[in-house]
């Protein structure tokens, strides 16, 4: 992607060793190799308070203090006496700084009331020199100063395919002029540009190494991507994010290469129909898809029953699907939908086209490399590869992630939320109980989510052992489940139907629909991700039915509990995500949350990454 001349080979062989040993394998990643500090031995010319430089001086003489050593000294160049301070001296200094010695030091001058001194100063034996140091304590300072130095000219730099704007502003950093340094040590940053030269360069960089991972196969098949007729047969009007979605599909069935895409949606965004018109388009040839729950899988499959045509075979494989029933895979179904339990079935790859998975950050390593197995055919061709999610990322990580994988965004809900979130404390327990009392009269249902399923000493809430009774003993009609819970599933059904409050903790974050449930009660919500609050509420409102959250918490005045209560919307839960977490490493995977870069700023920098994509593309 990148066709500079001064790349990983053009190092001089020793010079590559020497860096490879600091991680840096390329001229981009030597650029943003930048110094901590700087240091200026320029002899001073002009008595300022706060100068930072090499003063020549002549000692005259030495009194001691209580831990303290006070050197009478004369400057020459201005005929100015000075004095030179040092705080628990050691036996050396009387000796390097001894009488009748003229010496070069180097500190910050301090002028107060017309008397000059300097704290804690050092000798120098080079003056006019400007020494880099860095924070690279597998190299010596000399060394890597050396290296930039030799390799970090404006010659080299011009050979980079990145704007000339910044290469000044680049150099400057690594041969600093007076004006450079006066802000540096003022500031104890780089100037502006000389910052947004080095956020440019990592961005730029980041991406470009993200496009060349970035691996196309031939389609095992080129489907015809024709959905008109599916979209007719329905009863309803799809929103325009989910006839986009649809068309993103249909364009990548219909490509020689295999597919690989996100489509992400808010929760209730209606991703099913999306998910069944990929079905369609697919047909004849089969399309697997593996969700996390299975009331979701069964979910699913109604609904495939109910709008795809009779002609394409559907089947679902869960956990509770007997052995014998192996046999129905034979002839193979056209919709294969399941939840893990897919992975131990007999599924002919043969015909296999499309593989869908729905929540796919739920399954392990291990699950999802099975799953490609299974899909995968000859060596050279792949199926098409479809991701629905409804935890949506924020703009700048989807926009880098995009040299990986391709987007599609359902931002359109085919029925308005009408959530009101309100943070709650002890306080507020009475008016609660009167709200869940009055939404059971009308004939909703209420969930309640613990932080825990026991009682622990680290965390100052009830667990869902101990909340149990409360509930159980004040209203009928009390489902009590957890994720360890066997019956986990069929109590969830049974709330559905019959229930009026469910207690559990985060399980009920995906994958089931409960279209009377009007109230979710969060219990410690400070120790849960944005993204799973935000999943949470979306169980309520599914069907533009009045909603409440409420946000239980010793710490109601918690910034990120404030913010995130006024949002509703899954892409603006992304954004503070992401102000509150930091975007994680994308490129090698190793952190999912925490600061990857060490300069550009996920959210101040978009316009940077937008002038970086632009230019990879032109490239």
């Amino acid at each position: 992607m990148i066709n500079a001349k001064i790349s990983t080979m053009d190092f001089q062989s020793d010079d590559y060793n020497k860096l490879q040993k600091i991680g840096i394998k390329h001229f981009l990643e030597l650029c943003l190799c930048v110094p901590k500090n700087y240091t200026d031995t320029t002899i001073i010319k002009e008595l300022k308070n706060d100068s930072i430089g090499v003063f020549e001086v002549e000692i005259l003489e030495h009194s001691f203090g209580r831990n303290m050593l006070k050197i009478g000294a004369f400057l020459p160049l201005f005929h100015k006496p000075i004095a030179l301070i040092f705080f628990h001296p050691k036996p050396f200094h009387k000796k390097i700084f001894s009488i009748s010695s003229k010496l070069f030091i180097y500190g910050k001058l301090q002028i107060q009331f017309s008397q000059l001194s300097i704290l804690q100063p050092k000798v120098v034996q080079q003056i006019n020199t400007i020494s880099l140091h860095f924070k690279k304590p597998s190299i010596k300072d000399i060394t890597l100063q050396n290296l930039c130095l030799k390799y970090i000219t404006m010659e080299n730099l011009q050979t980079l395919p990145i704007p000339k704007k910044y290469f000044p502003h680049i150099y400057n950093i690594f041969h600093p002029s007076k004006d450079f340094l006066h802000f540096f040590f003022q500031n104890k940053t780089f100037p502006k540009d000389s910052l947004q030269a080095l956020k440019f360069i990592e961005i730029f960089h980041h991406i470009s190494s993200l496009s060349k991972k970035r691996r196309y196969f031939p389609a095992k098949f080129l489907c015809n991507g024709e959905y008109k007729d599916f979209i007719t047969s329905l009863p309803f009007t799809l929103t325009p994010s989910q006839s986009q979605a649809i068309k993103d599909i249909s364009k990548d069935l219909k490509n020689k290469n295999a597919a690989r895409r996100i489509i992400m949606g808010d929760v209730g965004c209606g991703k099913t129909i999306v998910i069944l018109a990929s079905v369609f388009m697919t047909y004849p040839y089969t399309t697997i898809l593996m969700v996390p729950t299975t009331i979701l899988a069964m979910q699913i499959y109604e609904e495939a029953k109910k709008f795809l045509p009779q002609y394409i075979q559907i089947e679902c494989i869960t956990s509770a699907t007997k052995s014998s029933e192996n046999t129905l895979l034979e002839n193979q179904a056209h919709f294969i939908i399941g939840t893990q339990a897919l992975l131990y079935q007999k599924i002919q790859s043969k015909d296999l086209a499309l593989v869908i998975t729905d929540e796919q950050h739920r399954f392990g390593t291990n699950q999802r490399h099975q799953l490609e197995k299974i899909a995968q055919g000859s060596l050279e061709s792949k199926p098409h590869f479809l991701q629905f999610s409804a935890t949506p990322i924020p703009r700048t990580l989807s926009m880098i992630n995009s040299n990986l994988i391709d987007y599609s965004f359902i931002k359109d809900l085919p029925f308005k939320k009408d959530i009101t979130t309100k943070i709650i404390h002890k306080k507020d327990f009475n008016s609660l109980l009167t709200h869940i009392q009055n939404e059971i009269k009308a004939n909703h249902q209420c969930v309640i989510v613990y932080p825990l399923v026991e009682e622990s000493e680290h965390i100052d809430y009830l667990s869902l052992e101990q909340g149990a009774p409360f509930w159980q003993k004040h209203f009928e009609n009390v489902f009590v489940t957890f994720g360890g819970d066997k019956n986990k599933e069929e109590i969830l059904e049974n709330f559905r139907d019959h229930g009026d409050i469910l207690l559990a903790t985060t399980l009920i974050e995906v994958g089931i629909s409960l279209p009377r449930l009007s109230t979710i009660v969060i219990i410690a919500p400070e120790r849960m991700g944005l993204a799973t609050l935000h999943q949470l509420r979306g169980r309520v409102s599914r069907n533009g039915l009045k909603g409440y959250c409420f946000l239980y918490t010793n710490n109601p005045k918690s910034p990120r509990l404030i913010e995130f209560s006024k949002h509703l919307s899954g892409f603006d839960i992304a954004e503070l995500d992401l102000k509150y977490r930091n975007g994680g490493d994308l490129l090698q995977g190793d952190r999912q949350s925490g600061e990857s870069f060490k300069f550009f700023n996920m959210q101040e920098d978009y316009f940077l990454l937008q002038e970086a994509q632009a230019l990879i593309q032109k490239l």
